[in-house]
């Protein structure tokens, strides 16, 4: 069902006569409503008033060609809605941003619609309508009969036909289980949720689209997206916990970190917080989260659990660990002293979604777990064999060092013998380049020859495969002055490679940019920087594996067993660490015996139900 009501801060512009300036009138947590007069013709009601005073509610007849959408900035929670000749002006902010989105979409096809068949009689001047019923949500014939646009404008920058095409496109659906965990999220539980094998393989429906569904249902100036990592944290399109937190490494005594952290712009982002959002979760020291936690109550001067702020927190505790100095023992965050008083729910996502490799999901669900049966062992080591190279694709190697990386792209790049091409970047800040660097998953310079062997560090479009780490072959170069690489991928596209734009934010919650190619070199690629891809074609030596879970999330990058080759493989790398078991065992007990008790109190009451029948 479509959204008919929107909860935010609303600012009312009103002309006034004689020229003057508009009259401004600011309402915050204000009430928006889309509903229809006795003439029905939709009707914007907005509805203000703190506790203990009377309610302002302001009604707009929504009828003929002055009305006009603003929705360029609608993704960050804002729009505006231009309603009547005179010019007035209904601006909506801090909105969560899949909420305005719905909404827009229904006021547009609602008002486009207008009142068919309604009778046209004179509108009455500066009276409320007498009558408003809530709009119904959208139904069948509106999507048909929706106009390419709505009368007067549409969203800046949008072509009508691009806006109309986009409406109509169906989204996918989230899961029972993932329903589950936006329940929490929306009803102001913190949440820890993490994931199975196969969650993470195919794009579009696992971990991160479930994040990118609950920032979208938050509000955009409460709610801080972070992550342990700068690439992880380019994802969520935010920033990473340290930078958030603005206390260093968090090693120093908790009265220096919290003077730290009273700094400005540092502790305006403490007290604006109401929402943290923080993905992988398992490179999180549990050291640095009781002092993030001390630091959250001692800022906010708030007693309760981090200060009062609503964590949703994700990852795989199964994967990689938090990194520590070779004399320091790791402890998990769910190891800190405050985890358990913070965590209102632990939820494990147990479905894999779009995943159709079965032997795959089995054999990655042992090695995550730490097990390495004969039959596991017999699968990897076939692998050695494959050849899923193609068209001039060959396979990543997937490294454990970064200085290996770095060696073979960089030796491979050298010994191709056609002319060199670079690309440089443009950074909205050149004098932060090392901390764009840190969150962008691409460099400030690409160099490209032809036969260099890329990957993709972006979506550009998921129905045909050119997801983020789809594999391809520079083919040729465009022969413009900008010379953009033409690259063919294994999914059987050749395409001309534009630059794109990432935004995320940096310190003080500036926004920071980089446009560049979204291409990396792809003989070889970290393991840690892997994170987030799904890789066509992989070959991994595991034999410099020093970590539990480093193994796991090597061979989990694969998007299938065919697509894998493993080299020097030894059963002795795939280990799980038995305190992260442990903490899985319980956490799947209580689930299970939290459904047992939601199916008993089910099963009850249609025995009562069925009894007053």
């Amino acid at each position: 069902m479509e959204v008919m009501e929107l909860r935010c801060t609303v600012v009312v512009e009103q002309p006034l006569p004689g020229g003057q300036g508009p009259r401004r009138r600011v309402m915050r947590g204000a009430l928006v409503l889309l509903g229809r007069n006795e003439l029905r013709q939709p009707v914007l009601r907005v509805v203000g008033g703190s506790s203990g005073a009377a309610a302002v509610v302001l009604s707009f007849v929504l009828v003929g060609d002055a009305v006009r959408l603003f929705t360029r900035f609608a993704g960050e929670g804002r729009a505006a809605v231009r309603v009547g000749p005179g010019g007035a002006q209904v601006l909506l902010s801090d909105c969560p941003p899949d909420a305005l989105r719905r909404f827009l979409r229904l006021l547009r096809l609602k008002v486009a619609g207008g009142s068919r068949g309604a009778p046209r009689c004179p509108r009455l001047l500066d009276r409320p309508p007498p009558a408003f019923t809530v709009i119904s949500p959208l139904q069948e014939r509106d999507l048909l009969h929706a106009p390419g646009r709505l009368s007067g404008g549409e969203a800046r920058g949008q072509r009508p036909a691009e806006v109309s095409r986009v409406e109509r496109r169906p989204s996918a659906r989230l899961s029972a289980e993932q329903e589950a965990v936006l329940g929490a999220v929306k009803s102001g539980k913190s949440i820890f949720f993490t994931g199975c094998a196969g969650e993470g393989i195919h794009q579009g429906t696992g971990k991160s689209f479930l994040l990118k569904k609950i920032v979208g249902s938050l509000p955009p100036k409460s709610t801080y997206a972070t992550a342990s990592t700068g690439v992880a944290a380019c994802h969520v399109g935010g920033t990473t916990l340290h930078a958030f937190a603005g206390i260093g490494s968090g090693k120093a005594p908790l009265e220096q970190c919290i003077q730290l952290a009273e700094r400005p712009g540092v502790r305006q982002h403490w007290l604006a917080c109401q929402h943290l959002i923080i993905d992988e979760i398992s490179m999180v020291d549990g050291k640095f989260f009781d002092k993030l936690e001390a630091v959250a109550r001692a800022v906010r001067k708030r007693d309760e659990p981090f200060g009062g702020i609503q964590l949703i927190i994700c990852g795989d505790f199964l994967q990689l660990p938090p990194v520590c100095k070779a004399n320091e023992e790791t402890k998990f965050c769910f190891q800190a002293r405050s985890w358990r008083k913070c965590i209102h729910i632990n939820m494990e996502l147990t479905e894999v979604r779009r995943q159709t490799d079965k032997t795959f999901v089995s054999l990655l669900s042992a090695v995550r777990l730490g097990r390495c049966t004969e039959e596991v062992t017999r699968q990897l080591m076939q692998t050695a064999t494959n050849r899923s190279e193609r068209d001039g694709i060959v396979a990543t190697r997937l490294c454990t060092h970064k200085d290996d990386v770095e060696i073979t792209n960089e030796r491979c790049l050298q010994q191709l013998s056609g002319e060199l091409h670079t690309f440089e970047a443009l950074d909205s800040d050149p004098m932060l380049m090392k901390l764009i660097d840190a969150q962008c998953p691409v460099g400030g310079r690409v160099e490209l020859k032809l036969g260099a062997q890329v990957m993709l560090a972006k979506n550009l479009d998921v129905s045909q495969g050119l997801v983020n780490g789809a594999r391809g072959v520079v083919v040729g170069f465009e022969n413009e002055q900008k010379g953009l690489p033409k690259v063919r991928f294994l999914c059987g596209i050749t395409q001309v490679i534009k630059m794109e734009k990432w935004v995320f934010k940096g310190p003080s919650g500036i926004h920071l940019s980089r446009q560049q190619l979204p291409l990396k070199l792809a003989w070889a690629i970290s393991i840690h920087k892997s994170q987030g891809m799904s890789l066509d074609c992989v070959e991994i030596s595991l034999s410099r594996v020093f970590e539990s879970g480093q193994a796991y999330v090597a061979l989990s990058r694969a998007r299938s067993l065919a697509g894998l080759r493993v080299l020097d493989f030894d059963p002795k790398v795939v280990r799980a660490d038995p305190s992260v078991l442990q903490f899985y065992r319980q956490l799947r007990r209580h689930q299970l015996l939290t459904q047992d008790s939601l199916h008993t109190h089910s099963d009850d009451d249609e025995k009562e139900n069925r009894k007053c029948s």
